[in-house]
C-alpha cells in the first residue's frame, strides 16, 4: 500500500467500497438485460413487428456482450475507470436510444427503421456496455478479495443475475401505470436511473494500490503464450464446457414462461419466474464461494453438470414437462430442473474468471476473461435459437385449461429440447473431466 493511502485510510483504501459496491452497483444495472422477456411482447405489439422479429434484439445484445468483451478486454486491463465509463455512456444509451425507436416505431407502425434501429440500440450499443461493464469490476475483485476470489466475483455476478429479480416487478408497475407510450417512456426513465447509477459505481471503483499491471508492451502479444503455459486443449475444454453450459441454460430458460403453464403452473408464472431469478443470483454466489474451499475449482464444473444430467434425465424419463400437470411431484420434479439450470447457468459466470486465474494467473485475467466470454456471444445466438427452432418443429400446439385460463403450449417440443440439452450437459462433463487440467491455484501471481 502506498503511502499516500496509508495517509488517507478510511473508505479510500477500504475494499467494500472500491470493489464490492461499484461492482453491484454496475452488475445490477447492466443484469436487466434479462428483463427482456417482461417487455418484449409489449416492444412488438407497439411498434408493429412479430415477437419473433425483435427477439433478435436480446439475441445480439448477448452476442455484442461477448464479442466487446472478447475485443475491450486489453482496454479493461489497462484502465478500469476508461471501460467502466464506456459501460455506463454504452448502456445508458442503448437504452435512451431503444425508447427513441419505440417511440418512433408506435409513431408509424411496422416501419423498419424503427426495428433496425432497436437493433443498433439495445444489440449493438447496449450489448458494448454489457461486456465492459461485465468486465470492469471482475479483476478489481479478486484483487482486493485475494483470499476469497469465489466469493468476490460471485457477489459480483450475483448482482447480475439478481438484476432480473428486483427489476421486473418495478418494471412491470411501470407499464402498468405509465400509461399510453408507458414502453418507451420506461427505457428513458430507466435509462437516465442506470447512468447515474453506473457513473457513481465508474468513480468509486479502484483497484488495489499495491497492484500494478504488467508495463511491458510485449505483454499486448503475449496472450497466446499465457495460454499456452498449458496445453491448448485445456483452454480449449474450458471454452467449450463454458459455451456448452450457457446454452443449456439459455435454451432451458429462454422457454420457462411456457414450460410453467404446460405443467399447470401458469398462475404462479411471474412467482417462478422471480424464484429462478433468486436461484441464478444463488448459483453465482454459493458455487464460488465453494469453490474457494477446494483444491481444483474445475470441480464445481462437475457437480453443475452431474447435477443437471441428473434432473433432466430424471424429467425425459417421467415426460414430467408432459405429465406435469397432473401429478404434483412432476410438477415439482421439473421445477427443480428449472431451478437448478439457473444456478448452474449462474454459478458457471461466476467460476470463469477465477478458474481462469487458477490456471494462467491475475497478469492478464481480464484479457483472458473476455477473450473467453465469447463463448457468451455465440451461445446467446444459438442457445435460446435452438430451443425455438425445437419447439417449432417438434410436436404440435396443444390447449390446456389452468384455473380457468387457456393456454397454448407443446409439451412435446419442450421436451425434446431436454434430449437435446442433457447430451451437452454429458459432453460438457467430460470436456471437464478429460480436457481442463487440475488447476494450480497461486501458482501464477505475475503483475505484482
Amino acid at each position: 500500500m502506498s503511502t499516500s493511502a496509508k495517509k488517507t485510510g478510511g473508505w479510500r483504501t477500504n475494499k467494500w467500497i472500491r470493489a464490492a459496491i461499484p461492482a453491484l452497483l454496475l452488475h445490477c444495472s447492466i443484469g436487466t438485460v434479462y428483463c427482456w422477456s417482461i417487455f418484449s411482447q409489449e416492444i412488438a405489439d407497439y411498434i408493429g413487428f412479430s415477437k419473433g422479429a425483435t427477439e433478435w434484439a436480446f439475441s445480439f445484445a448477448i452476442f455484442f456482450l461477448g464479442m466487446s468483451a472478447a475485443f475491450l478486454g486489453n482496454v479493461v486491463e489497462k484502465d478500469i475507470h476508461k471501460s467502466s465509463l464506456i459501460a455506463a455512456i454504452c448502456f445508458a444509451a442503448g437504452m435512451i436510444g431503444t425508447g427513441f425507436f419505440i417511440y418512433l416505431g408506435g409513431k408509424n407502425p411496422g416501419n423498419i427503421v424503427a426495428l433496425l434501429g432497436i437493433y443498433l440500440c439495445y444489440g449493438l450499443i447496449m450489448g458494448i456496455g454489457l461486456g465492459t461493464g461485465y468486465l470492469s469490476p471482475v479483476k478489481t475483485l479478486m484483487l482486493w478479495f485475494s483470499d476469497q476470489k469465489g466469493l468476490a466475483t460471485g457477489l459480483a455476478v450475483a448482482g447480475f443475475g439478481a438484476a432480473k429479480a428486483i427489476a421486473s416487478p418495478i418494471m412491470t408497475s411501470m407499464l402498468a401505470n405509465l400509461g399510453e407510450g408507458g414502453i418507451y417512456k420506461m427505457f428513458w426513465i430507466l435509462g437516465c436511473v442506470y447512468f447515474v447509477m453506473m457513473f457513481v459505481g465508474h468513480l468509486l471503483l479502484k483497484k488495489p494500490d499495491g497492484w500494478h499491471e504488467p508495463q511491458d508492451k510485449s505483454e499486448k502479444q503475449s496472450i497466446m503464450s499465457v495460454l499456452k503455459t498449458r496445453k491448448m486443449t485445456n483452454y480449449i475444454g474450458i471454452w467449450l464446457m463454458f459455451y456448452l453450459n450457457i446454452t443449456c441454460g439459455l435454451a432451458l430458460i429462454s422457454q420457462e414462461k411456457m414450460i410453467v403453464k404446460c405443467i399447470g403452473l401458469g398462475g404462479m408464472a411471474a412467482l417462478i419466474s422471480t424464484v429462478s431469478a433468486i436461484f441464478n443470483a444463488g448459483g453465482r454466489l454459493g458455487f464460488s464461494a465453494a469453490a474457494d474451499k477446494m483444491k481444483d475449482r474445475n470441480t464445481v464444473f462437475k457437480m453443475i453438470f452431474i447435477i443437471s444430467i441428473v434432473l433432466t434425465g430424471a424429467v425425459i424419463l417421467t415426460n414430467g414437462i408432459k405429465n406435469g400437470a397432473n401429478s404434483g411431484l412432476l410438477a415439482f420434479l421439473v421445477i427443480a430442473l428449472i431451478m437448478m439450470v439457473n444456478a448452474g447457468y449462474g454459478g458457471g459466470f461466476s467460476n470463469i474468471p477465477t478458474l481462469l486465474s487458477d490456471h494462467y494467473g491475475m497478469g492478464s485475467i481480464s484479457t483472458i476473461h473476455g477473450i473467453t466470454l465469447s463463448a457468451w456471444a455465440f451461445a446467446g445466438l444459438t442457445g435460446n435459437q435452438m430451443a425455438a427452432w425445437i419447439v417449432k418443429n417438434f410436436g404440435e400446439e396443444i390447449e390446456i385449461m389452468v384455473d380457468g385460463h387457456a393456454y397454448t403450449v407443446n409439451p412435446v417440443g419442450y421436451q425434446t429440447v431436454l434430449y437435446v440439452t442433457i447430451v451437452l450437459y454429458i459432453i460438457s462433463l467430460l470436456l471437464s473431466m478429460f480436457f481442463v487440467q487440475p488447476s494450480e491455484a497461486g501458482e501464477k501471481c505475475d503483475g505484482h
